[in-house]
C-alpha cells in the first residue's frame, strides 16, 4: 500500500466517494472528506485490522458496474466487511464508527439524514457495535482513521450551511454610451 509519508512517519491514503480501503499496517492513515456522504470505519481489535468506506447514497442502484454500485450504502458496507474478513477479521468482533451525513444545502431532500438512518439500521441489523459517531449538522467533515489501531479523528470544516445565491432585487443601470472625441471612440 503506497501513500504520502509525512514528517510524522505516517502514510496518508485518500478514500474518495465510492471507495473502500482496508489495512493492518500501523503507519497507515485513511482520510476522506464528507458532506452528505457517510464514511463507516470498522475495526477488529483482535486481528488489528480496520477499514473505511465512503458512500454517496443510502440505497438504490441496480447497475452491473461494481464501481458505480459502491456509491450505495448497502454495497459499500458489504465490500468493507468482506475485505476485512479476507484479512482475518471476525464479523462478531467488528466495531464501527460513522461520520458525515450533513445537510449541505437547505431546501433540498435530506440525503445526509437518509444516509445516517441507513448506516444505523444496517449496523443494528448486522449486529455490529456502533461505538461512536459524528453525524448530521451542516458542516463538511475531514475524517482520519488509523485502521490497524481503530483510532478515528473527525474535524468539522465549517458549521454553516452554504448560502443560497444572491439575487438582485433592484435593476442595474445600463453602462453609459461610449465617449466620442472627434474621430476616436473610447469604450
Amino acid at each position: 500500500m503506497t501513500g504520502l509519508a509525512l514528517r510524522d512517519g505516517l502514510r496518508r491514503l485518500t478514500v474518495a466517494q465510492g471507495e473502500t480501503r482496508v489495512s493492518d499496517e500501523p503507519d497507515v492513515v485513511l482520510t476522506t472528506v464528507l458532506g452528505s456522504c457517510i464514511a463507516a470505519c470498522f475495526y477488529d481489535p483482535v486481528a488489528k485490522v480496520g477499514g473505511i468506506n465512503h458512500y454517496l447514497l443510502a440505497e438504490g442502484g441496480h447497475a452491473s458496474d461494481p464501481a458505480s454500485m459502491q456509491r450505495y450504502g448497502v454495497y459499500a458496507m458489504e465490500v468493507l466487511i468482506n475485505a476485512m474478513l479476507a484479512m482475518g477479521a471476525a464479523r462478531s468482533r467488528l466495531k464501527a464508527r460513522i461520520f458525515g451525513g450533513a445537510t449541505m444545502r437547505t431546501g433540498f431532500r435530506d440525503i445526509g439524514g437518509d444516509n445516517i438512518a441507513f448506516a444505523r439500521r444496517f449496523l443494528r441489523d448486522e449486529r455490529i457495535a456502533l461505538v461512536g459517531e459524528d453525524v448530521g449538522g451542516n458542516g463538511a467533515r475531514r475524517v482520519e482513521f488509523r485502521p490497524a489501531l481503530g483510532l478515528a479523528r473527525c474535524r468539522v470544516v465549517t458549521d454553516q450551511s452554504i448560502p443560497a445565491p444572491v439575487v438582485r432585487t433592484r435593476p442595474v443601470a445600463p453602462p453609459p454610451p461610449p465617449a466620442s472625441l472627434g474621430d476616436v471612440e473610447f469604450f
